[in-house]
């Protein structure tokens, strides 16, 4: 059945509200199971902590329900079983960092924990700022929580052709199911975990510190193209 394939299943959220002039991001997860109540005292908590306008109550309230609900209405579906070895790709600005890096991650792994990852992550790679962790942890469960929604369709697709197919037809393969051969175009028939060398510099986290300029720069991008 539907669930986030890690050991805690989180919704991953994300706020971009304006409201006569202020704005606020922000991106975090929240546990499903917890009461909706929750969500208002959040959003009481987070405005008064960042002294918002009041308005920015509901707006938060709202944007975080209804994110939820959309989490809530595929859980009961059935997902698609099966080997599903995925790529995770990291580009990101936290600050004055900028992260970029690629990853193959087990989707069969309920064990797996993007928090503790992206924890060791920045120990590994000397990232200071304490915002980074949580921010590359939100985005890989972002991506696994589309792949999640993408192997609900794919059993859907499949039971309805079975139902409708008399004999052996061809299913259409869906994006998720269809990693695999992604997978064997990247690696090649001969698959390895070990990478070939001219594949290391692809695969080879990159962190950059940026400067007050760039950063203005990029906000300024990121600014014109959220219009």
């Amino acid at each position: 059945k539907f669930r986030m394939p890690t050991a805690d299943n989180l919704v991953p959220i994300r706020l971009d509200i304006e409201i006569d002039g202020h704005r606020f991001k922000d991106a975090f997860t929240w546990n499903p199971s917890d009461p909706d109540s929750e969500v208002v005292v959040f959003a009481k908590r987070t405005v008064k902590d960042l002294k918002l306008p009041p308005a920015f109550i509901t707006q938060i309230a709202q944007s975080i329900q209804s994110q939820l609900a959309e989490f809530r209405s595929f859980e009961g579906q059935d997902m698609q079983t099966g080997e599903k070895i995925v790529p995770i790709k990291l580009d990101l600005r936290v600050n004055h960092t900028l992260i970029k890096d690629q990853f193959l991650w087990d989707l069969n792994n309920f064990e797996s924990d993007p928090e503790e990852f992206a924890r060791t992550f920045c120990k590994d790679l000397g990232v200071e700022d304490p915002e980074v962790g949580p921010a590359i942890a939100v985005a890989i469960r972002e991506q696994l929580y589309e792949i999640a929604i993408q192997s609900v369709t794919s059993a859907r697709e499949t039971r309805i052709s079975k139902k409708g197919r008399r004999g052996a037809e061809h299913i259409p393969a869906s994006k998720a199911s269809g990693t695999a051969l992604d997978l064997m175009k990247l690696f090649g028939n001969k698959s390895s975990i070990i990478r070939k060398r001219r594949e290391w510099d692809v695969y080879e986290p990159i962190v950059d510190i940026l400067s007050n300029e760039e950063v203005d720069v990029l906000e300024a991008r990121e600014d014109r193209n959220a219009r």
